[in-house]
């Protein structure tokens, strides 16, 4: 299969996990700690991956000022526009409570949240675009930590799209837009990159890498928090257990 191609696909089966907790969200009233559970493992198993996938790479292959830099301006990107899309209604859109605006209530918010989602996902799936550059293979850790996220992203989102009155239309035109995206996005990552220097792609890495965790900190936890409580530390390093020992296997 052409490196491209699986590169697309790749970006899309990780996309396709925010479908699937959609679905899931939307056929049956998951639990609210359950959600949380899994939100909480998968940022811890995020955390580890960027760490030992990312940022460690990054260094590795393009050295340290280019992944300092890129990593502090894709945080100050993230959180620049993620505070945008705060004031247009979209600040809580991983929650599963009911803290989601209905457009009523904040008429443009389903765009914004819309919009909000897909911020949260292009990082990710650039990334493994970019890691078939330099390793010539997916990552599994990387694939498996951004799966594990987008699956409780998908539940939580779903359920507070649901009580915001949400359409079936709109929550699956959201979801499934932004996996055709994800795949698009981890295409691009590939293609544009494919002949650049060393330097650039630890830089657009580390980039990916500070959006990442920024949107861990400002989304992801909180909703983790919201109903997991005391356990939510545990539940993340477990999660980043999970994952650090997927890196030592593959190495």
């Amino acid at each position: 299969m052409p490196v491209w191609l699986q590169a697309l696909m790749w970006g899309t089966v990780s996309g396709a996990a925010l479908v699937l907790g959609a679905a899931a969200s939307w056929k049956w009233a998951i639990p609210s700690k359950l959600v949380s559970s899994i939100m909480s493992f998968g940022a811890g198993v995020l955390i580890s991956a960027l760490a030992f996938e990312l940022v460690a790479d990054a260094v590795e292959g393009g050295g340290l000022w280019p992944t300092v830099a890129g990593f502090l301006a894709g945080s100050v990107v993230y959180v620049g526009a993620n505070m945008l899309l705060t004031r247009a209604g979209a600040k809580h859109r991983k929650r599963s409570g009911g803290q989601q605006p209905s457009e009523q209530d904040s008429p443009g918010s389903g765009t914004a949240i819309a919009f909000g989602a897909l911020l949260d996902g292009i990082p990710e799936s650039i990334v493994l675009g970019v890691g078939l550059i330099t390793a010539g293979s997916v990552s599994p850790a990387m694939l498996v930590a951004v799966f594990i996220s987008n699956v409780p992203e998908g539940l939580s989102g779903t359920a507070g799209m649901k009580k915001a009155g949400r359409s079936t239309g709109y929550i699956f035109g959201v979801w499934g837009g932004i996996a055709v995206m994800c795949g698009l996005a981890s295409l691009i990552g590939y293609v544009a990159l494919e002949d650049a220097s060393d330097a650039v792609i630890a830089f657009i890495t580390a980039i990916a890498a500070g959006g990442i965790l920024a949107m861990i900190a400002d989304t992801m936890i909180p909703e983790a928090f919201e109903e997991h409580h005391n356990l939510t530390g545990l539940t993340a390093s477990v999660g980043f257990l999970t994952a650090f020992t997927v890196h030592q296997l593959r190495g």
